[in-house]
């Protein structure tokens, strides 16, 4: 026998409208509610009829994250804890997660954003990796038809709804750490200098450096494409006998894992020779030989923020929060000699 929404509403003892609102993700049903009647209509085997709600809402019911990699990264944990996070969340929503990938500022990432937009496959979009000057969100705030939100802002003039990440004080943090354990020959492998996370980052390490009155070295700034691969190369051009740094602070925890790889390969100890820090905190830095020190945020759950300010905005519903700032705490660990 078919179960329907009327099925669903007598089991919980809520009204049919409660139902239909809470499954169609409407923000006016309390989360818990909402969490019940999905899992209770997921449970008796329920199955909504996706086109006429569809036709009803006049909407697409999915949103769109399109991956800006010149590779497939898939395999990068901190993209693999962010989709996990947005689609979770899309889903106790009834949303679709459409996710594509493509290299960054490629013609071929234009033509992927317009066609979801003008042809209404989507009715949001999330972004990250965020360029200083960003033509995503330029065209997107341009265009009027799609809301979206971003996980960093960029320099662009627009309203900025989303969440920023706390990185420059951060990494000052994270520089005072070290200097306080007599590390004060620091490199810095970086990203992008196009990305709003390289930009932040880099900036807390000049900073950092800046308070404790230590002269930048030029030669100790490597940048990378954020991959392992990319970190251990980096790595290498650092590996200088004459002019050896004794700490590494690297922008993200892919770049600092590849950093470790090439360090051991050099014959060096990490923790004790010379130290490595990451950034983002993803689950496997924990794991890595020896354990990574780094700078978390939590990945996965700002994805399913990111989710709900993104549904509150498709729903036309005025947002609680616009710009949402999470602050990455230091996790010390023996990779810098904790």
């Amino acid at each position: 026998m078919m179960i329907t929404i009327r099925d669903v509403a007598k089991k919980l003892g809520l009204s049919i409208t409660t139902v239909s609102r809470a499954l169609d993700g409407y923000a006016d049903v309390a989360a818990e509610t909402r969490e019940l009647v999905v899992r209770t209509a997921r449970d008796m085997g329920y199955t909504p009829n996706r086109a006429a709600r569809q036709l009803r809402r006049q909407r697409a019911e999915a949103i769109g994250y399109i991956l800006p990699a010149d590779k497939p990264q898939f395999s990068d944990v901190f993209f693999s804890e962010f989709i996990a996070g947005l689609g979770d969340e899309a889903s106790l929503h009834n949303y679709e997660l459409l996710v594509s990938s493509v290299s960054p500022g490629s013609d071929a990432e234009q033509a992927i954003y317009r066609r979801w937009v003008q042809a209404g496959k989507i009715d949001g979009v999330i972004l990250n990796r965020i360029r200083l000057r960003d033509w995503r969100v330029q065209y997107l705030n341009n265009q009027k038809k799609i809301p979206f939100v971003c996980l960093e802002r960029s320099l662009d003039a627009y309203d900025f709804i989303g969440v920023e990440s706390g990185s420059y004080s951060a990494m000052l943090e994270l520089i005072a750490h070290l200097i306080e354990r007599g590390r004060t020959r620091i490199a810095y492998i970086g990203g992008s200098p196009e990305l709003k996370i390289e930009f932040d980052r880099f900036a807390g390490y000049q900073a950092g450096l800046g308070a404790a009155s230590i002269p930048g070295n030029p030669d100790w700034v490597v940048h990378c494409d954020l991959t392992p691969d990319g970190g251990y190369r980096a790595m290498q051009t650092l590996l200088c006998p004459d002019r050896l740094p004794q700490a590494v602070v690297c922008v993200n925890d892919a770049t600092a894992t590849g950093a470790m790889f090439a360090a051991r390969d050099a014959g060096l100890e990490v923790g004790t020779d010379i130290a490595i820090a990451g950034f983002d905190g993803i689950v496997g830095s924990a794991y890595t030989q020896p354990p990574l020190t780094t700078l978390e945020q939590p990945v996965y759950a700002v994805a399913r923020q990111l989710v709900r300010m993104l549904v509150t905005l498709i729903a036309g519903e005025e947002l609680p929060e616009k710009h949402v700032v999470i602050q990455p705490r230091l996790l010390l660990r023996a990779s810098t000699g904790g």
